[in-house]
């Protein structure tokens, strides 16, 4: 496990030595059996590290990693950019299972984060956020956004927001039966989510107006 964290690092955080790496172990196998399907892989394997190595490097580290904690005590803007926004590097150390411990770096592109989604989300500098790594290897680390504070905050947020929605709708026009239904289905969601026994009430309140209407 201890290696294949370390390849798994190495292969997120260094694309284009990677890229490299491949072109001459592809290259050699070529010189060797003197093939030439062998030097197809290189370019597909360089593509989809580029596009998919972080998130590999996530799903193992959060599949067989054990919990611990992190603290990113730098973040420096850089001059590139990706989706239009300035990528940053990062410096963090983590918590060993020893309680001591260890440096390790990553930048907005290179981050493994879980969940698994389209969004790249960082915590706050100096603030402790729970990881994941394989004992040995702590560096590489996978970052457990909405285990974090911030991240509860923002996923509340996330999964309140339709129930907000549907609410405004409800209160413009009580005698809307789409309105209605709306706002129950929106506060069954959420209370799957986050069960409220006020939810539950209003719920109730709200089939019994849908009934009268019909």
């Amino acid at each position: 496990m201890i290696i294949l964290s370390k390849i798994l690092f190495f292969t997120s955080h260094h694309g284009f030595y990677t890229t490299i790496i491949l072109f001459v172990f592809f290259g050699l196998l070529f010189k060797i059996m003197k093939k030439v399907w062998l030097l197809i892989p290189i370019i597909p394997l360089a593509i989809l590290n580029g596009l998919a190595g972080e998130y590999l490097n996530a799903w193992f580290l959060n599949t067989y990693g054990v919990e611990s904690t992190a603290i990113i005590t730098s973040d420096t803007e850089t001059n590139s950019t990706l989706n239009e926004r300035y990528i940053h590097d990062y410096e963090a150390i983590v918590k060993k299972q020893d309680g001591t411990y260890v440096d390790t770096f990553f930048s907005t592109t290179t981050a493994a984060i879980y969940p698994l989604e389209n969004a790249i989300r960082i915590p706050q500098v100096e603030k402790a956020f729970p990881v994941k790594y394989i004992p040995g290897y702590e560096k590489n680390i996978v970052i457990l956004y909405y285990q974090s504070e911030e991240g509860k905050v923002l996923l509340e947020y996330e999964k309140k927001a339709p129930v907000e929605s549907a609410r405004i709708k409800y209160e413009t026009d009580k005698t809307n039966k789409k309105f209605i239904q709306e706002y129950i289905e929106a506060l069954e969601e959420y209370n799957r989510f986050n069960e409220k026994a006020e939810n539950k009430i209003k719920i109730e309140e709200l089939r019994k107006e849908l009934s009268q209407l019909k």
